[in-house]
């Protein structure tokens, strides 16, 4: 059976609730886990096909293919990629931010805005999730996902005054500005083994998810209230977010994608540019 890897966030769930309400049938083995955990098990062998941060896909690209029309991305803002500052970003310069251990690829976008964009270099120190902890030991702290949300969150309603937060950066509008592409988080990717085996089926998944993407887009109202039955952030903030997260993988995406490997190579932080792989295309 598919081993198929599910993003433990919220911005995945337009989609995979399609699979889990049996709305969509697909057959396939589900794990669950962080935008890091399902890049080791995927490098690892331990799944078939799962979404995978951008950037662990361009360090190792022979290692599979990407599944046509489906990413995680966002042509702007994006809510739940954000820089939490003490003081401007111009005087991080020289400063140690703590950034997250759950995604790689929003650590490598914090890299390139910091120096193409802002042209300031900044130590990037790896910690938990935490935002009070991050920020009480550093002047800076990049969270995602679903910490990210509910952080923002807590920073509007005066819950994290005591941090004395000055600015909340979205790396998706700062990349927008830069570029002026969307910004393409992560990739569903297929494991060439996967491939050499079961190529027949590859088709069936991608079909799968087209139909899931479809079917959010036709029944937003339930997956909204599905999300707000599993989530706790406030239903206007769920649905915003719904808005802002997109799924797309055309040509303007995938010039997104390789633009940012471009910029990554640029850094030093990949050995050279990356083109995707994708599936049925190549």
């Amino acid at each position: 059976m598919l081993r198929l890897g599910r993003v433990d966030y919220l911005n995945v769930l337009p989609i995979y609730y399609a699979f889990e309400s049996g709305a969509v049938p697909l057959a396939a083995e589900t794990i669950r886990g962080v935008p890091a955990l399902l890049n080791q098990k995927f490098i690892a062998g331990e799944l078939d096909i799962t979404p995978i941060s951008s950037i662990a896909y361009a360090r190792q690209p022979q290692a599979g293919w990407v599944l046509p029309d489906v990413s995680i991305s966002a042509d702007g803002p994006v809510a739940s990629i954000l820089l939490f500052t003490r003081k401007p970003v111009k005087e991080l310069n020289g400063e140690t931010i703590a950034v997250t251990t759950s995604s790689a690829t929003s650590v490598v976008l914090l890299q390139i805005l910091l120096e193409r964009h802002y042209g300031i270099r900044c130590t990037l120190r790896p910690a938990a999730p935490e935002l009070e902890p991050m920020l009480t030991e550093y002047p800076a702290a990049l969270l995602i996902g679903d910490d990210a949300l509910q952080a923002a969150e807590d920073a509007k309603s005066g819950l994290l005054n005591h941090l004395a937060i000055e600015n909340v950066i979205d790396l998706g509008q700062v990349w927008k500005e830069m570029t002026g592409l969307p910004m393409v988080y992560a990739l569903w990717a297929i494991r060439d083994d996967y491939v050499r085996r079961y190529d027949r089926e590859i088709d069936q998944v991608a079909q799968a998810f087209r139909q899931a993407r479809a079917w959010a887009d036709s029944h937003a109202q339930e997956v909204l209230a599905e999300a707000s039955r599993r989530y706790s952030l406030p239903l206007p903030v769920l649905d915003d977010y719904f808005h802002l997260i997109r799924y797309d993988l055309d040509d303007l995406y995938r010039k997104a994608a390789e633009t940012y490997f471009a910029e990554a190579a640029r850094l030093g932080i990949l050995p050279a540019p990356v083109k995707l792989q994708v599936w049925g295309e190549v």
